[in-house]
């Protein structure tokens, strides 16, 4: 019965030859056009996950909690000096927040006017007593400096500091950091080329500026388009067009780089379609080198690539009916289906070439071919599409939908070959074969190997028993991070920043129901091993407050009047050469003091080239001498006014980003540098959610979107298999003979399991869905020979089905093999899997499953 509707279904494409063809080519205009218009892509990584799954839920209600954190792009600024970071994160957030079209909020969180008032009072008293003592031990100098802000009363100040090492009154080492930044200033200077100097390290001996960070951030939430490839090029884009107009970038002072969530994925979408034109086309030209010599003539070769191209268009305005959007993973479908489907036209392609030598006329040669090829094709088309089915109902959506697009690409692609192929093939009038078709290479070497068969399966039962061994050992690389290129602007960022513990973006988040429930919270996570560091509101409000306040009170006593703002004459070229002049004065009694290689015996060098320098010069040197000085005397003063504060004189841009408008407060815990591989972040996430089951954030997503995919995937795969072997029982009717297609299957799935560990290869997120293409592959393959043995073949590998299989499985690896060679690490390694995975499988079809059919009886 279905061998005479499948020739029955040839049949009707030969003798309706053109008009099929012409309706086919029109159904793929107008299916094509569809998805070009209808066809989106959702590049938003959330929607590739169940909105159902409980750690989906708490990412949606913490996003509802705190809208102004989520979709971060993060610039992050360092400079020559702090203050050249603060001045291009504070012209650039001023630029940005100027720009409503590319952005939607911009901040800066290390720039609250509390912290430059409170920020003494976050210092331990161990610290904050030595650092005041420091400044106040200063005085004369600062005291200089407040009364003259230039370089003529910073030369003055150095004066006295002179005197102070002559007289045995001033110890030099705290400050040795800071005369080695002033020295290198003025050294700079007197060679023409200015640079800033930084009061931030020169006062305090430099512990400020260190206890402040390397980086400087501007947090900003862009005005995204996830229709786009790179949702947030636009926004990124003028970024560095702001940045570069800035005085300290231009100057190549300072760098402003762009990282986190939404810079991480513009990144990886980038390069993904970095060369991704050239592979194509080069892929396309290796398809089509295959084809020739599988088919050898134009006349047979157009035809397999026209109804590939009819095909992927059906195919494509599927999912724009079914779908409207393609994730990031069902992105995958058009070379998943130009893989697998062109093996089915390629398998019906040389069987008719077999049937045309038999047969010289084409009409029943088409005939003979789909009686003879039409059922196999049928359930290896079948039984992929189940393959891929199975996905459907899991919870990880990017792949569902892969697995409906591809699945039923798989069923059109069989009609496609069932009826259009054979009625271009009646257009193209192909001439009939001279010779047989097949390989008679091969067959001297299948009757070799049957000599040795038994060796040989020992030698598979050997592999497969390895295979087994190794199954339980393979590894999964969780952290998604490990998949983007390493050499991109935005994952070097992160890498820097996960470096420094200041700014370590390992981090789970907590809702507490109040601000004490939060204390409470972070009370227990300070106590876990794998926590380095818990905040949440009230770690805003110092502690031990009476006792640094003391201090501080002590200390701006001494210095008040001496830090008092005083208006300064304007200063001239002269006058700076006569500050000069009475510095190197006040220095020489010192240095006598001092090694030749101290920094102060390089200052009084310096000074001296610049005695005689030209005006230009020296007012040059004035203005990196004290650019940032007002400003850091003001910083003083205004540190030194420090308050007692309470969680109710806690600013609004703090209390925003961590408290609710309906009262919860975030809590968020860091992780220990053990956290950042993936056993140390699944040890992370558990210890905490032992404490707070409902905790989200970075951490938890990467640890939960892991176990979510491998539980797809041994789902899907365990589905796959059970629906293929209920396919091959309902068709071979004999479970001896579905046994036969399986068992091929299973060794190539363990002779891959060999392979990865030989070759080194971790499972990954974009290289595990390799597997179910596995299934396809396999199964098509296998089908084919045992559909063969079942109507009486002996031999094999010299036939018209094993040059089939042979350039089938040449045109799927050019095609996965073009993704081996692409620059997005993820996507390479998705390419070396399948590789490797086809391998095994040719091995297994071409080399075990030929013995086994020569030891079972029909």
């Amino acid at each position: 019965m279905l061998a005479r509707l499948l020739v029955g279904a040839v049949d009707l494409g030969r003798r309706h030859a053109l008009l099929i063809t012409a309706l086919a080519l029109a159904l793929a205009a107008l299916a094509g056009g569809f998805a070009v218009r209808h066809l989106g892509v959702d590049t938003d990584t959330d929607h590739m996950f169940a909105e159902s799954l409980p750690w989906r839920q708490n990412e949606i209600a913490f996003a509802r909690a705190f809208p102004t954190l989520a979709d971060p792009l993060v610039v992050v600024i360092d400079a020559a000096t702090p203050e050249e970071a603060d001045a291009t994160a504070a012209a650039l957030a001023a630029a940005l927040a100027a720009d409503p079209a590319h952005f939607r909020s911009v901040k800066r969180p290390d720039a609250s006017p509390y912290f430059a008032r409170e920020g003494l009072l976050f210092l331990d008293t161990a610290t904050l007593g030595p650092l005041l003592d420091q400044i106040v031990d200063a005085q004369p100098f600062l005291g200089q400096l407040a009364a003259d802000p230039s370089a003529r009363g910073l030369f003055s100040a150095l004066a006295l500091i002179g005197v102070g090492v002559a007289q045995g009154e001033a110890d030099l080492a705290p400050y040795l950091p800071a005369l080695e930044s002033f020295d290198a200033t003025l050294a700079a200077s007197a060679d023409g080329h200015p640079t800033p100097l930084s009061w931030q390290r020169l006062i305090g001996g430099g512990k400020l500026a260190d206890l402040a960070g390397r980086y400087r951030f501007v947090l900003v939430q862009p005005v995204l388009d996830h229709a786009a490839l790179a949702p947030g090029k636009a926004a990124s884009d003028a970024i560095r067009a702001a940045a570069a107009r800035l005085p300290f970038v231009a100057a190549g002072r300072a760098h402003v780089r762009l990282t986190g969530e939404v810079a991480l994925d513009d990144e990886e979408f980038s390069s993904l379609a970095q060369g991704m034109l050239i592979d194509t086309i080069g892929s396309l030209a290796l398809i089509t080198l295959w084809l020739m010599l599988a088919v050898r003539g134009p006349r047979l070769i157009l035809p397999i690539l026209t109804t590939l191209g009819l095909g992927l268009a059906l195919t494509s305005g599927f999912a724009a009916l079914a779908v409207g959007t393609l994730n990031l993973v069902s992105l995958a479908f058009a070379i998943l289906f130009v893989g697998i489907a062109v093996d089915f036209a390629i398998q019906f392609t040389v069987r008719f070439r077999e049937a045309h030598h038999d047969i010289p006329e084409p009409g029943a040669a088409l005939a003979a071919t789909a009686r003879i090829a039409g059922g196999p094709i049928l359930i290896a088309a079948a039984a992929t599409a189940a393959g891929f089915y199975a996905f459907v109902p899991t919870a990880f959506a990017g792949v569902a939908e892969l697995g409906l697009i591809a699945g039923s690409g798989m069923i059109i692609a069989f009609f496609c070959t069932i009826l259009f192929l054979p009625a271009f093939l009646t257009l193209a009038r192909p001439r009939g074969e001279p010779a047989p078709v097949g390989f008679s290479t091969l067959d001297a070497l299948e009757r070799r190997l049957d000599r040795i068969k038994g060796p040989v399966l020992t030698a598979f039962a050997a592999l497969a028993l390895l295979g087994l061994f190794l199954l339980p050992h393979l590894r999964f690389d969780s952290d998604p991070l490990h998949t983007k290129n390493p050499h991109g602007e935005a994952m070097r960022t992160l890498h820097d920043l996960m470096d420094d513990p200041l700014t370590n973006p390992t981090s789970i988040d907590i809702l507490a129901p109040d601000a004490d429930a939060a204390d409470q919270l972070a009370a227990k996570l300070d106590h876990v091993p794998e926590v380095a560091d818990v905040l949440t509101l009230d770690r805003f409000v110092p502690t031990d407050q009476p006792k640094k306040l003391a201090l501080i009170e002590d200390a701006a006593s001494l210095l008040a009047t001496t830090l008092a703002p005083r208006e300064a004459a304007p200063v001239t070229a002269d006058q700076i050469r006569l500050a000069i002049a009475t510095a190197r004065s006040g220095l020489a009694p010192a240095l006598a003091k001092l090694p030749p290689d101290h920094p102060l015996a390089r200052i009084n060098a310096d000074l001296a080239r610049l005695a005689d320098a030209p005006d230009d010069r020296i007012l040059a040197m004035n203005a990196a001498l004290t650019q940032f000085l007002p400003e850091e005397l003001a910083r003083l003063r205004a540190a030194l006014a420090a308050k007692p504060v309470t969680r109710a004189d806690l600013p609004p841009e703090i209390i925003e980003d961590w408290r609710a408008q309906d009262g919860r407060v975030r809590v968020e815990a860091l992780a220990t540098p053990a956290g950042h591989d993936s056993a140390g972040l699944a040890a992370f996430v558990a210890a905490v959610r032992a404490l707070a089951p409902t905790a989200g954030g970075m951490a938890v997503i990467i640890v939960e979107t892991s176990k979510t995919i491998v539980t797809a995937f041994t789902h899907a795969m365990i589905g796959a298999l059970v629906a293929i072997a209920v396919i091959l029982l309902a068709a071979l009717r004999r479970p001896r003979d579905a046994a036969l297609v399986l068992a091929p299957l299973l060794l190539s799935a363990l002779l891959t399991v060999v392979g990865i560990r030989l070759a080194g290869i971790t499972l990954n997120f974009a290289n595990i869905i390799a597997l179910p293409l596995l299934l396809g592959v396999g199964v098509s393959f296998n089908i084919y020979f045992v559909m063969n043995w079942r109507a009486g073949a002996s031999r094999f590998l010299g036939t018209a089905t094993a040059r089939a299989i042979l350039f089938s499985a040449a045109t799927t690896g050019t095609a996965f093999g073009s993704l081996a060679l692409s620059h997005h690490p993820g996507t390479a390694s998705l390419g070396a899997l399948l590789l490797l995975s086809l391998t095994a499988t040719l091995i297994a079809t071409l080399v075990f499953e030929p013995l086994m059919l020569a030891i079972t009886r029909r």
